[in-house]
């Protein structure tokens, strides 16, 4: 049975004032200092050997720790034994372990030559600080993952214009362990940003509890010494994937000391060594690179016993949060003012939304086949995503009175124009040829044909032949030409329409011009 270090005065004394004083459990404990379980453990070892006092008495000090602490050195010794500072370093990386705990196992381990706890953490600090900066932060396990850009770029021909694109090269830290991950993207724009941190993820089995990336804009929207103010698109993948996102102070360089020596490291251990090569595509140039981090992960450490992966295995790897049962999909985004017609635009195309909500400023969730838009953080509204331009309108969002929309076709409106006059129906038909949809004219077309109550028919069709002569085909041409009277100085025919003189005295010819 395994018994918590004490020293050897206090072992003697716990044993005589069970053995000998007859004291009670708690007693001991109240006298002495100790936990309950440690003396409770010292008095069940008693027990369990068979021991008196009386013959406790007899043993000295190596006699009754070889009895207690079967596998300790017992050996006496002026000098004390000076614990493996690298290897402590490596445990309080663990979660929940503290130097106490590290330091009563080395009690266990050396109990007549070790050094008392003040003087094990002192020499502890003073092992610390005498190692390399990067060295001198102590990161939990499973605690931070830092990331951040090289600033190498590596060039990529393409294999049929032979043009020159060059590869961004993003890079992930695990504190603790120093496992690394890097790939290269096309851009260091909002989409490859997230995605690299999904694939990062992926890459190292599980998601850290905090995120440490630099202040780049596609993830920190303004940067901010005590108020960052992060992307929502990178706080939603936080939040997908159960983590926080601490972005590093401005022009603080020790927040983020790890991503930088990260980042010294890709770009020695694999860039470098990449320098010849020419790639021809992206997935050649990222399949060279997971094979060089290969061996960076299983490179041995300098200064430190072990290798990035043993590390990462034995350190970070239990004590990351699991990954989601779903992989989080790239979101854009942005907020959106319900137009007066009941549809937000977004990528050349419309999306009708319930028309109570027109003038609103909603927020608009747009993934690669799918359009949510949200109104207080609650969802209104979803469409499958068009790539056209285009409208979608679901008929539940109309108001009553513009369900009637709906009754109108292109050969309806085209009728109500000829009976206006042959202007207005060449014009409409133009209308309706210029919109991909003939869906999107209507309205404009219903606008041209209601101007028929306001105004005569015979006006709006001259109006219709000034605006089709000159191509203008939009509603507020006709409007102005109306209200400008412009219709009324048209000639009843069109053979006697006026012409400009071609020649006068004011006006020169080309041959002015030489």
């Amino acid at each position: 049975m395994a018994t918590k270090r004490i020293s050897m005065r206090q072992l003697r004394e716990v044993l005589r004032l069970r053995l000998n004083a007859k004291l009670s459990l708690r007693q001991i404990k109240a006298s002495l200092r100790l936990s309950l379980g440690a003396v409770q453990k010292v008095t069940s070892k008693a027990d369990e050997l068979g021991l008196n006092w009386e013959t406790i008495e007899q043993l000295n000090d190596q006699q009754l720790a070889r009895q207690f602490y079967p596998e300790a050195d017992t050996r006496q010794s002026s000098q004390f034994q000076l614990p493996d500072w690298v290897e402590v370093h490596q445990e309080l990386k663990r979660k929940g372990m503290t130097k106490h705990l590290l330091w009563e196992e080395y009690t266990q381990q050396y109990p007549n030559r070790c050094y008392s706890y003040p003087q094990y953490c002192m020499l502890y600090q003073n092992w610390l600080k005498k190692q390399k900066r990067s060295m001198r932060q102590t990161h939990k396990a499973g605690e931070k993952l830092f990331v951040d850009y090289a600033g190498q770029t590596v060039p990529i021909v393409g294999p049929v214009t032979g043009e020159i694109k060059t590869a961004q090269i993003f890079v992930a830290v695990l504190g603790a362990s120093n496992y690394t991950f890097c790939e290269a993207t096309w851009s260091q724009k909002l989409p490859d940003w997230i995605n690299s941190h999904v694939r990062a993820f992926n890459f190292i089995g599980g998601v850290p509890t905090i995120v440490i990336p630099d202040n780049l804009k596609s993830g920190v929207t303004k940067a901010c010494r005590y108020d960052p103010e992060i992307n929502p698109s990178y706080q939603q993948l936080a939040a997908h994937y159960g983590t926080a996102l601490v972005p590093a102070r401005p022009l603080k360089p020790k927040d983020k000391a790890k991503a930088e020596v990260g980042v010294q490291i890709i770009e020695r251990w694999i860039l470098a060594r990449l320098r010849h090569h020419t790639f021809f595509s992206l997935a050649e140039l990222n399949q060279c690179i997971k094979a060089l981090l290969e061996e960076v992960n299983n490179k041995p450490f300098k200064q430190l016993k072990g290798t990035r992966q043993q590390w990462f295995d034995s350190i970070d790897k239990p004590a990351l949060l699991p990954l989601p049962k779903q992989t989080y999909q790239y979101t854009e985004i942005k907020t959106v003012k319900v137009n007066i017609d009941y549809h937000i635009q977004y990528d050349n195309h419309f999306y009708s939304i319930p028309h109570h909500l027109v003038g609103e400023k909603l927020e608009l969730h747009a993934k690669e086949y799918l359009i949510e838009l949200y109104f207080h953080n609650k969802r209104v509204t979803s469409h499958v995503r068009k790539y056209h331009p285009g409208m979608t309108t679901v008929p539940e969002h109309m108001p009553v009175k513009h369900e009637k929309h709906r009754k109108w076709t292109p050969g309806r409106l085209m009728n109500w124009a000829k009976d206006i006059g042959d202007e207005v129906l060449v014009w409409v038909k133009t209308v309706l040829k210029q919109r991909q949809h003939e869906e999107q004219a209507y309205r404009v077309c219903l606008g041209l044909l209601n101007l028929s109550r306001s105004y005569p028919a015979e006006r709006l069709n001259k109006a219709c032949a000034i605006a089709n002569k000159n191509s203008l085909y939009r509603l507020k041409h006709i409007k102005d030409i109306l209200l400008s009277n412009q219709d009324q100085l048209l000639p009843e025919s069109k053979e006697s329409l006026p012409t400009l003189p071609q020649s006068h005295e004011n006006i020169r010819g080309p041959k002015s011009f030489h």
